[in-house]
């Protein structure tokens, strides 16, 4: 286990800001838990709802209040008091006055009269469906009960990072959204993350497009490890797996880097790290295949969230990818790859599965002219 056990300070363990608006000082997962379910009162993280009438009792005690207050309160502030049409009337969400007043309203008329001069007044497909994953998980609840999260499980978002978006853009997208919980290993956080690079096929196919991948990189090279503050967690759970970091370990020591420890990923849970909110850490796999990724927000389980522990971790966002398509008919996605190709119009070229098929065998399947064929995985595969 990596950084565990108690802090002798509370304010070591609760986060706060290292960099404003950037980071957090780093904290004991674990222990922030403890601490924070000990302030709280159960019924704050409960499953179970609470009665209105209970609720404004508890209002009435906590603010020192008498009943008639209360009423008086609701009757103030409730929404039938901000109605900007007749009560016999059904409500105009887009309903403004010709020449309104309130500064509100000329602002919201104004906008309005905008939109109408727009060609194009419908929303992307990526803005329609940015939050769909995360609505379809909510208030799910497990069939089984020994799949109910416990009460006072702790739920991190972890955004992840897709490496090329480093080169393409100015401002770094996320790619994915994890929500996890803190009582997961971390190879379940490692076996969520999706990557193209795990799906990547080796070998060169010119003479045998027909043949069968034997399998696929992320099947055979199955070595990864998270770094966390100044720790790697390796994952060893195969023995196939081997410790990838011992090169960085290596060279760190040859040029006055302090020393790094290292652990086991599978041995791990997300209560035993130390972290930062805001801060970027990395998970490499295949070698040298890298990511960022961030923890965005640590918070307690609510009777609102997913309650089923099987679909955790839980993919709320993922970022849509152009796909590349073919070359020659600019239609279907790219399958293949070839290099030193003479019909090609540039090198390296991508081809769909047909075109490719066309360009350089003949009927009877033989291969014409001399190129190298790879077999290509499309970054929109995952779309």
């Amino acid at each position: 286990m990596a950084e565990g056990g108690g802090v002798s300070t509370v304010s070591e363990n609760v986060p706060s800001y290292e960099h404003i608006d950037v980071n957090s000082t780093p904290f004991h997962i674990g222990t922030f838990r403890n601490l924070w379910l000990g302030m709280l009162h159960p019924e704050t993280y409960s499953y179970s709802q609470t009665s209105p009438e209970t609720e404004d009792l508890r209002f009435i005690s906590d603010m020192g209040i008498a009943p008639e207050t209360l009423a008086e309160l609701k009757s103030v502030c409730s929404t039938d008091s901000l109605r900007s049409h007749p009560e016999h009337e059904p409500p105009d969400t887009e309903a403004v006055p010709p020449e309104p007043q309130l500064a509100t309203l000329k602002l919201r008329k104004r906008r309005q009269d905008y939109k109408k001069s727009l060609i194009r007044d419908s929303m992307g497909r990526h803005d329609v469906y940015a939050n769909e994953m995360e609505l379809l998980a909510i208030g799910r609840r497990p069939e089984d009960s020994k799949d109910l999260i416990p009460e006072g499980e702790l739920i991190l978002s972890f955004n992840v990072v897709y490496p090329v978006l480093f080169e393409r853009f100015k401002h770094v997208r996320a790619y994915q959204t994890l929500h996890v919980l803190g009582s997961q290993k971390l190879t379940e956080l490692r076996d969520a993350i999706c990557c193209v690079s795990d799906l990547q096929v080796f070998g060169e196919f010119s003479n045998t497009p027909d043949t069968a991948p034997q399998f696929l990189s992320k099947d055979h090279y199955k070595s990864a490890f998270f770094f966390f503050e100044g720790t790697f967690f390796n994952d060893l759970r195969f023995s196939e797996c081997r410790d990838i970091s011992k090169t960085t370990r290596e060279w760190a020591k040859t040029h006055d880097f302090p020393d790094f420890k290292t652990a086991r990923m599978e041995d791990t849970t997300f209560y035993d790290l130390k972290v930062k909110v805001g801060y970027p850490y990395l998970y490499c796999h295949q070698g040298d295949c890298e990511h960022v990724i961030i923890l965005t927000d640590v918070r307690l389980m609510h009777r609102d969230d997913c309650l089923d522990r099987k679909f955790y971790p839980l993919l709320t966002h993922k970022h849509r990818v152009a796909t590349r398509k073919c070359c020659v008919c600019h239609l279907y996605i790219s399958r293949w790859i070839t290099t030193n190709d003479a019909l090609a119009p540039v090198d390296p070229c991508l081809y769909c599965d047909q075109c490719f098929r066309m360009f350089h065998y003949d009927d009877h399947g033989n291969k014409l002219g001399d190129f190298k064929a790879y077999v290509y995985i499309d970054p929109g595969a995952f779309n």
